[in-house]
């Protein structure tokens, strides 16, 4: 069984290429369908498959019994709309150990932009559940993940990798305090109601805002974010007409196109008198259109941008990097293991089958011979006397057969077979 994962993340990809490969979490199904149909039932009649998505990256995993990830690479390509070429020089292959490694490592929090942030491995979680609801994953891509979920609640209770992390939401919140003296005199927006928001929102209500306003497609989810930070919820096609009352806007949603754009942002600043606004897009493809960074009064941070503020303290760190390192280690040599062993139990079973049958066809020859009223001292001496010349009629015929080198080979090979002295 072959075991291989595809990605691109925060560090070898452009945001907008990332867009490109951004997968809702009720896309997924649909998706994981899409690439295991692409395989065919031929080479590989039962593909497993999961993809992560998050804002800072998309992955998938495999396993089947012949490795493709010429075909993964391709097929991801195609759904993303660039050439096979363009996507390898951004992605990253990894096969059986490293892609282990890999997945241990980004369910650790070793991997992402915020150095032992939880927040991945829930992400994680969620795409495991989504590739079991679609029927996507088997018992080996199966154990990879719970393996990966176990290393990391080891890494993060042993090691002290998470403590000071800063999250996109801290930063956030650090970089409008550099731009507005006192936040607790602005009026901020969220667009969106998923778990980015959620965390900005607490972020940004700790520094009790004026005002708190959140604009989403679905105004009841809206209204029960809003409502937990005495704040008001509009609907999403509201903004462009309310813009220019916010100081700041945080947004993240799953919109496959930009929501507020070049035009909506100027027309706002001018009814400000060109006050400044400081705009967040954590979404993945953007939510706030590029060209807006252009305009002199409004402060654009995206993912991407953020990544120097929440790498700030990772030196202090690097001592329980080393730590987490040699427990990844470990969970990777177990999981290879379990699956050099999966590699026997077709073997085994094939074993246990033939035992079966030459069991049960001595117990009908013995039970015929008792049935006739043979003595059942003969009768159990038979027994054993056919089990054995069964078992061994295999292993003389191969003593027989071949060279002399191959003779020796199979001698000693059944002598530790055979011939293993009792402890």
């Amino acid at each position: 069984m072959s075991v291989w994962a595809l990605g691109l993340n925060h560090t070898t990809a452009p945001l907008d290429l990332r867009g490109r490969f951004a997968f809702a979490l009720d896309q997924i199904a649909p998706t994981l369908h899409s690439l295991r149909s692409s395989f065919g039932s031929h080479r590989h009649p039962q593909v497993e498959a999961a993809i992560i998505s998050t804002c800072n990256r998309t992955e998938i995993y495999c396993a089947s019994e012949h490795m493709a990830l010429d075909h993964t690479v391709g097929w991801l390509a195609e759904s993303g709309g660039v050439a096979p070429a363009l996507l390898r020089s951004h992605a990253y292959t990894l096969h059986d150990d490293e892609a282990a490694r890999h997945a241990f490592r980004v369910a650790s929090g070793l991997d992402s932009m915020v150095l032992g942030e939880p927040q991945i491995l829930g992400q994680m979680k969620d795409a495991v559940r989504a590739a079991e609801t679609a029927g996507a994953l088997g018992s080996t891509l199966n154990q990879l993940f719970q393996r990966s979920f176990a290393v990391a609640k080891e890494v993060r209770t042993a090691t002290e990798i998470g403590a000071h992390s800063i999250s996109m939401a801290a930063a956030s919140v650090r970089l409008a305090s550099q731009l507005f003296e006192d936040l607790a005199k602005t009026r901020v927006l969220f667009v969106g109601a998923g778990e980015m928001i959620d965390l900005a929102a607490t972020h940004f209500a700790a520094r009790r805002p004026r005002s708190i306003v959140v604009a989403n497609r679905t105004l009841e989810r809206g209204e029960k974010l809003a409502t937990r930070f005495g704040g008001e919820a509009m609907r999403l096609a509201e903004l462009p007409g309310r813009l220019a009352e916010f100081d700041i806007v945080v947004s993240c949603t799953a919109s496959t196109l930009p929501l507020i754009g070049l035009g909506a942002v100027e027309r706002a600043l001018k009814q400000r008198k060109h006050r400044p606004i400081f705009m967040v897009d954590l979404a993945v493809p953007r939510d706030i259109e590029p060209e807006v960074k252009k305009l002199e009064d409004v402060y654009l941070y995206t993912v991407d941008d953020l990544a120097q503020v929440v790498q700030q303290g990772q030196a202090s760190r690097q001592a329980a990097v080393a730590e987490a390192e040699v427990i990844i280690d470990a969970g990777v040599q177990s999981f290879m293991h379990w699956l050099a062993q999966r590699g026997t139990v077709p073997l085994i079973r094939q074993l246990n089958a033939q035992a079966d049958e030459w069991r049960t066809l001595e117990l009908a020859r013995a039970r015929k011979l008792l049935a006739k009223g043979e003595d059942v001292e003969t009768v159990l001496e038979a027994l054993s006397r056919g089990l054995t010349q069964k078992m061994l009629h295999g292993a003389m015929a191969e003593l027989h057969a071949g060279d002399s080198a191959a003779r020796e080979q199979t001698a000693q090979t059944l002598s530790r077979l055979f011939l293993r002295k009792e402890r």
